[in-house]
């Protein structure tokens, strides 16, 4: 199979860094398009992968020019297209639906977000695509009828015990204390279902890292411009090993979705401060079913401020542990999933099957397990 694989950003990197390895290991040829987004090109080059930068110039923010830059990624997923003549291509972007139908080529559009929280996403890709894979949690309205549903998480492909355990001695190339030490992420929050949306800034921002900062070492990643004042709480840590820090922090605070997610499925508390809070089914199953990840509104900082009392504290990662084995129980290792998926396809789209190999070797009984305020 001539598989195409095109990357928007760095999480995505991450979610099909094993199925790509697995792809060619089994013989398949893969291809890899990249767009140009915060630490993506750095994290493909530091896996020594070959790939195509479809978007050499950073967009405008504004709503021509992010059309302009999408019709520019189009032309050049069209002649990679045309030039590799792939089998299939797969990917978390409309573009090579829109590419496909064009050529005839078929094309999966893979997405854990709700189809009603991404409506102009939805409405852009999911008419042209054959197919779209997303977790059993998700609502994907209209577009049910082409969704194949798996039960797992995208952060499973890369964090599932299957394929990460996490290292110590990464935490000690930035973390030479024994104090406990937090991770506290700033998102961009630029994209079109971003508009409006509000997160961690000004005056909660800074009340914050001084109450963190009072019970441990504060490190910062972000993808938004730091303030003077924040800079010096920046990680200095290599992109690629970002998740084992996150591992063995204490606590998680930020308004990224997906760092929120990565934190819980690695069983380190994790706390989202954003306006997308309950209206995103994968991350209300991770807080409601297993109880692994809080979201708290904007307008709420004083509830942020007293969960962060109550997590920051090393005792907490013992029930933690527990109720990631739970979860683990229950979802599957989805870079194998979609491996399996890939190389039967089409016909794993209607005769699929989940396999012991793919369930994680931990077990749990699981319980609803509410915020612990």
């Amino acid at each position: 199979m001539k598989l195409l694989v095109y990357l928007g950003h760095p999480a995505h990197f991450h979610l099909f860094r094993f199925v790509i390895r697995r792809m060619r290991e089994n013989g398949h040829e893969v291809s890899i398009l990249a767009r140009k987004k915060d630490v993506l090109e750095e994290l493909l080059r530091e896996e020594g992968w070959e790939f195509q930068n479809v978007s050499p110039r950073l967009r405008s923010e504004n709503i021509f020019g992010m059309v302009g830059a999408m019709i520019g990624r189009q032309r050049a997923i069209f002649r990679e297209a045309i030039r590799n003549r792939p089998d299939l291509m797969i990917g978390t972007s409309a573009e090579i639906g829109h590419v496909g139908r064009l050529l005839g080529i078929r094309s999966i559009v893979v997405n854990e977000d709700d189809a009603d929280v991404v409506p102009l996403f939805a409405n852009l890709a999911y008419p042209f695509c054959n197919h779209i894979l997303a977790p059993g949690c998700c609502r994907m309205g209209r577009w049910a009828y082409k969704t194949v549903f798996y039960e797992s998480y995208h952060e499973l492909a890369y964090l599932h015990p299957n394929f990460f355990k996490p290292d110590r001695e990464v935490v000690e190339e930035f973390h030479r204390s024994d104090e406990p030490y937090f991770i506290v992420r700033f998102a961009q929050l630029s994209a079109h279902h971003d508009n409006g949306r509000k997160g961690i800034a000004g005056k909660t921002a800074r009340d914050l890292i001084e109450l963190l900062a009072s019970k441990g070492t504060v490190y910062i990643t972000s993808e938004r411009k730091l303030e003077p004042e924040f800079e010096k709480y920046r990680i200095s840590l290599d992109a690629s090993k970002i998740h084992h820090a996150l591992a063995f922090a204490t606590l998680y605070v930020g308004d990224s979705q997906t760092m929120a997610a990565e934190a819980a499925v690695l069983g380190t508390p994790s706390l989202r401060f954003n306006d997308f809070v309950q209206e995103i089914s994968y991350l209300n199953e991770l807080e409601n079913r297993y109880g692994l990840t809080y979201g708290i509104a904007t307008g709420e900082p004083k509830r942020l401020f007293r969960l962060v009392e109550k997590y920051a504290n090393r005792e907490i990662k013992k029930e933690w542990a527990r109720r990631r084995e739970a979860m683990l129980d229950e979802k599957v290792d989805l870079a194998t999933y979609l491996v399996r998926f890939l190389q039967n396809y089409p016909q794993s789209v209607t005769a699929f099957d989940e396999t012991p190999e793919e369930k994680s070797p931990t077990g749990g009984e699981l319980k609803q397990l509410p915020v612990i305020e």
